[in-house]
């Protein structure tokens, strides 16, 4: 297969790794300054670039008929043009706010969670996310996703960075040197309180995910996600 890597930093590097391993080609490594770029060669791209260009990354490669996945965050606000543009066009799209396979089995967790919490109005909820200094947005696309599913099936009307109120959740975002990334969900009563929580080693998950999604796509039509991919949930 061959790959274009939209977005060639840290974890654009690990996927490469990981593509050349599984017998794949990279035949494209577009920078994230770099808008003059074609996908002739491509049979599929893989976005982990930067919000500000993502958008315009994944439109091109739906022009190009190449089916993209992408795992970049911070320009989400948009997801939904992108959902209309793809399919306007009949192309091929696949967003993540993460691709591992242990976080995508906590989602599920999560969402089993909330619906045995959704009973107990005594317990307040929170969010922890801890990623490296170089991280760019704030909070994660993981800890949005994880309020999301908690917002879907609670009486939580919002969540907030800030200090919450009752009806929203707290989510708090670090930011310490080398940590890959760590999620945790606390639901707090004044009797006791309950967690689960999901600690990346490294990086090395979230670049198979990715490939292995983009094994999957090719030659798809849609959009999907990675509960497809897994086939969970």
């Amino acid at each position: 297969m061959k790959i274009a890597l939209l977005g060639y930093g840290r974890m654009g590097k690990s996927i490469e790794a990981i593509a050349v391993d599984r017998s794949h080609s990279i035949v494209l490594k577009v920078s994230d300054t770099n808008s003059n770029y074609d996908f002739a060669d491509a049979d599929v791209a893989i976005d982990f670039s930067i919000p500000t260009v993502a958008m315009t990354n994944i439109k091109k490669a739906i022009d190009a008929g190449v089916p993209v996945i992408s795992g970049t965050t911070g320009w989400l606000d948009h997801y939904s043009e992108i959902i209309d543009y793809c399919n306007a066009k009949n192309g091929t799209f696949l967003y993540a706010s993460n691709f591992s396979l242990g976080v995508n089995i906590f989602f599920e967790l999560n969402k089993k969670l909330t619906e045995l919490m959704s009973g107990f109005s005594e317990y307040t909820t929170e969010i922890e996310e801890i990623h490296h200094t170089q991280k760019l947005d704030a909070p994660s696309g993981t800890a949005i996703t994880l309020a999301d599913q908690i917002i879907e099936q609670s009486n939580f009307k919002n969540w907030t960075l800030d200090k919450a109120n009752t009806d929203e959740i707290h989510i708090e975002a670090k930011r310490i040197e080398g940590v890959p990334g760590t999620h945790e969900i606390t639901y707090n009563s004044e009797i006791d309180s309950i967690s689960i929580k999901h600690t990346a080693h490294s990086r090395q998950g979230f670049a198979m995910g990715a490939v292995i999604a983009a094994e999957w796509i090719k030659d798809k039509k849609g959009i999907f996600n990675m509960k497809d991919v897994l086939n969970i949930g």
